[in-house]
């Protein structure tokens, strides 16, 4: 998972978050409502109860991408033909491995975690928010505000050290419609490589199998100190530039038995 840090803009639009600030205080919300509800709905909304128990399978960037869950084991798995033949790339609870034409390699550790990061960091956003309840997710809710006249709730996710991967320091921030429970914006903040942040805008949404799929187009924070709770504001105003678009093909899924 790529989750990252993220940074501060202009005093305008500090003030443009007054209304933010009133009800960050969730104990005094109205509703009093939850972060864990929040997420809740939105894995309820994405899932339809089926996202434990499936085989997923998909393309993204001219590879082959599939996953299995059952029973709380999965299988995640990248395929990749080059001139070096056919490489299977897997992430499962028992560890990773990769193989060419079918022969298991040998591989420092530090090359399987960066192997094995990119494997499950592909999978983990093609299947959000399925995941945002596992034991390392922390959850706190932000506030609530608008997109472009759309109310969302702002969920804010961290890790725990212990269980959260060699990512734990990354952040992540939601956008989770207040009605429907999609989620239609996201944002995150990594540190590796120099660091970035980037906000993703979630379109092209299609449910198969009781599953709901989205692609998304992603965009960047020029500075590294811009919160996340901001990015929504900077989006608006067209001040994010178009990095690029994420777009998963050929998407099937196949119901498994519990």
């Amino acid at each position: 998972m790529k989750k990252l840090a993220f940074l501060l803009l202009l005093i305008t639009i500090v003030s443009c978050k007054d209304s933010k600030t009133e009800t960050n205080d969730v104990t005094n919300s109205e509703e009093n409502i939850t972060a864990q509800t929040i997420i809740d709905k939105a894995i309820e909304k994405a899932c339809d109860g089926n996202c434990d128990h499936a085989e997923v399978s998909f393309s993204f960037r001219d590879k082959a991408y599939k996953s299995k869950r059952l029973g709380g084991a999965y299988t995640f798995e990248r395929i990749t033909n080059d001139s070096t033949g056919l490489i299977r790339d897997e992430l499962s609870n028992e560890g990773f491995i990769r193989s060419v034409n079918d022969i298991v390699l040998e591989l420092a550790d530090t090359t399987a975690l960066k192997l094995s990061n990119s494997v499950n960091s592909v999978h983990y956003f093609a299947q959000l928010p399925y995941g945002l309840n596992a034991p390392a997710v922390q959850k706190q809710l932000i506030g609530k505000d608008t997109i472009q006249g759309v109310p969302y709730y702002e969920v804010k996710v961290t890790f725990t050290k212990e269980g959260g991967g060699t990512d734990h320091d990354d952040e992540f921030m939601y956008w989770i419609h207040q009605k429907n429970f999609t989620v239609d914006y996201l944002a995150y903040s990594y540190i590796v490589n120099e660091g970035g942040i980037r906000f993703r805008e979630a379109y092209n949404p299609r449910v198969i199998e009781g599953i709901r799929f989205v692609d998304y187009k992603n965009y960047k924070a020029e500075d590294l100190n811009t919160p996340l709770s901001e990015l929504d504001d900077l989006f608006e105003a067209d001040k994010l530039p178009l990095l690029s678009k994420i777009e998963n093909e050929n998407i099937e899924v196949k119901l498994l038995n519990q």
